[in-house]
């Protein structure tokens, strides 16, 4: 899907007489931006015009908005008929595992339900149903002989027979694993990647691989392979990414719980806009590996994650004791939570110099009475300031992440930079504008920025860091917002860039963080609330998500017909 694609591609010679035109052109780019310095420092005036360009790009963006809009029908989806869709996981494995529910029968059910919602939302890449019905019917037959207690199955397999989704990003062995590319030769999973095997060896029965991003590098879930996925409480608005794919199945009851990824909030915002619960688990407590695209830096892991979505809150600490890494960083999930003894503090925007849009008043109002709930203390870290910075340096100063330009077997790279631009701007390129656009910001950020602002940046997240490790300690939790606004027009993140640095400063920071459904807004779209803790303290975000969804009702099943 082009962005603002037109025209056909030339004759050879000219075309590449162009793309080197235009890699030529990039160059000199390159050497004004460094001498306007606006790579040198982020002056307040330099800060205003980020944002200001932003605004401008929205005179292009907007409108291409309501014409992608415009050409989605306003269906509903059919109604949630069978009961059995809407019990949560933690009741679902003790019912399956006694016997009093048949794991084939929930199975069948969720198979049935994505049937009738994924021709109107397009949120599976593949599907594996005959196979998941015969793992189904085997964990019956093995109930059934009563050869281990109820106890031992508990322990032993927690999601014994319960129903899971996988992003395709993540491998799963035999099924689609592009990452959202558009190859000549389809990438089909070897292995399953170490969370999925960790998942199957608690009892998951694994039903598809769900849609996501080229390569994950965008916050709309829209690829050339599967194509665009919709928000089931208005398909005309956007389900996030990039795990979109994984959020419009859970949110529309045709998944119950899902694994998904999370490298700058890729979990977190697609919960927040369809109203469900996204989690960004602390580093190292579940693999990082086995993950479409791949990195070799050492940091990887400590910035990216595979998260755990749920619709329902009280699935979270579940979910994520199934995926934990048994050699990883160790979690205290069963650890039980005081509500009263938490220290709560909270945030309202990123502060007054910040880059990113005002915060939408109905999130405002939502915020402000989990504050109140939680009679949170109002604190101002100062350095949050610098989130979109530090972030954005951090994630494309890693090395070996794999893109489009990524060097293959030969030792060269399928592409180059400009001849992608041309191809892509010609309507010819393979591949989605955030794919095209990764290997010039990377080149910018690895070649061209100064050392001393570098240093600079690593020092403020330092501190920033540490600014966190004082405020949370070991018993202390912050709310903050996920994003300026509920769900948007399809592709409006595109202006809207500098918004995610509210996710993505704790990917750099390695803190755990998890997005919780507090409400609708006035157009009924959900709304989400971040809720952030130290490292390892996972179980104190859980406690806080499950009272945020007694106090506000969780999930609100989305507009249905009939």
């Amino acid at each position: 899907m082009g962005f603002f694609s037109h025209s056909i591609c030339k004759s050879t010679s000219t075309y590449n007489q162009l793309s080197l035109s235009v890699e030529n052109l990039i160059r000199r780019l390159y050497v004004i931006v460094i001498k306007i310095g606006i790579v040198k420092r982020m002056s307040w005036a330099i800060r205003r015009l980020l944002r200001g360009a932003m605004h401008v790009f929205s005179w292009f963006v907007v409108p291409y908005t309501y014409l992608v809009s415009a050409r989605i029908r306003s269906n509903r989806l059919p109604p949630i008929e069978n009961p059995l869709l809407q019990i949560p996981a933690v009741t679902l494995a003790a019912k399956i595992r006694t016997g009093q529910i048949k794991s084939e029968d929930v199975v069948s059910a969720y198979i049935e339900r994505c049937r009738q919602v994924n021709p109107i939302l397009n949120a599976i890449v593949e599907e594996r149903f005959e196979h998941a019905l015969q793992e189904a019917r085997q964990i019956d037959d093995e109930i059934a002989k009563k050869l281990r207690t109820e106890e031992q199955m508990m322990t032993e397999t927690p999601i014994l027979g319960v129903p899971v989704t996988i992003k395709e990003s993540l491998a799963v062995k035999g099924m689609s694993n592009t990452g959202g590319r558009k190859l000549k030769k389809k990438r089909i999973a070897q292995q399953d990647s170490p969370v999925v095997e960790q998942i199957r060896k608690s009892g998951g029965v694994i039903l598809l691989v769900s849609n996501t991003p080229e390569l994950c590098l965008c916050w709309e879930t829209y690829n050339k392979c599967t194509g665009l996925t919709k928000n089931p409480y208005n398909l005309k608005r956007t389900v996030g990414g990039s795990s979109g794919g994984e959020a419009a199945l859970i949110s529309s009851a045709a998944s119950l719980i899902g694994v998904t990824t999370d490298i700058a909030g890729s979990s977190r915002l697609p919960a927040a806009f369809v109203g469900v619960f996204g989690h960004k688990p602390s580093p190292f407590s579940v693999s990082p590996y086995g993950h479409n695209p791949s990195c070799e830096d050492e940091s990887w892991g400590n910035f990216f994650t595979p998260g755990a979505m749920c619709r329902y809150a009280e699935d979270l600490p579940l979910l994520l004791k199934a995926m934990s890494d048994p050699s990883g960083v160790p979690l205290s999930l069963e650890t039980t939570v005081n509500l009263t003894e938490i220290n709560y503090f909270y945030m309202e925007n990123d502060g007054p110099t910040g880059l990113t849009e005002p915060i939408q008043p109905d999130i405002q109002a939502a915020i402000q009475n989990v504050v109140n709930h939680f009679n949170a203390e109002k604190v101002h870290l100062k350095r949050l300031i610098w989130a979109l910075d530090i972030s954005i340096c951090k994630m494309l100063r890693m090395k070996n992440i794999e893109t489009i330009y990524t060097q293959q077997h030969d030792g060269q790279p399928n592409t180059t930079a400009g001849k992608e631009l041309l191809k892509y701007f010609c309507g010819c390129s393979d591949s989605d504008l955030p794919s095209v656009v990764i290997g010039p910001m990377q080149h910018i950020v690895q070649n061209y920025i100064p050392s001393s602002r570098l240093a600079f940046l690593d020092e403020q997240t330092e501190l920033l860091r540490k600014d966190f490790l004082d405020l949370l300690g070991k018993n202390g939790v912050f709310i903050y917002p996920v994003f300026p606004n509920t769900a948007h027009r399809h592709f409006a993140i595109f202006h809207k860039l500098v918004d995610t640095s509210y996710m993505m400063v704790f990917n750099t920071l390695g803190f755990p963080a998890a997005s919780c459904m507090v409400g609708l807004d006035r157009e009924k779209l959900p709304i989400g609330v971040q809720i952030v803790a130290s490292p390892g303290q996972d179980h104190l975000i859980f406690a806080v998500a499950q009272e945020l969804e007694r106090k506000y009702g969780g999930w609100v099943p989305p507009p249905s017909h009939g």
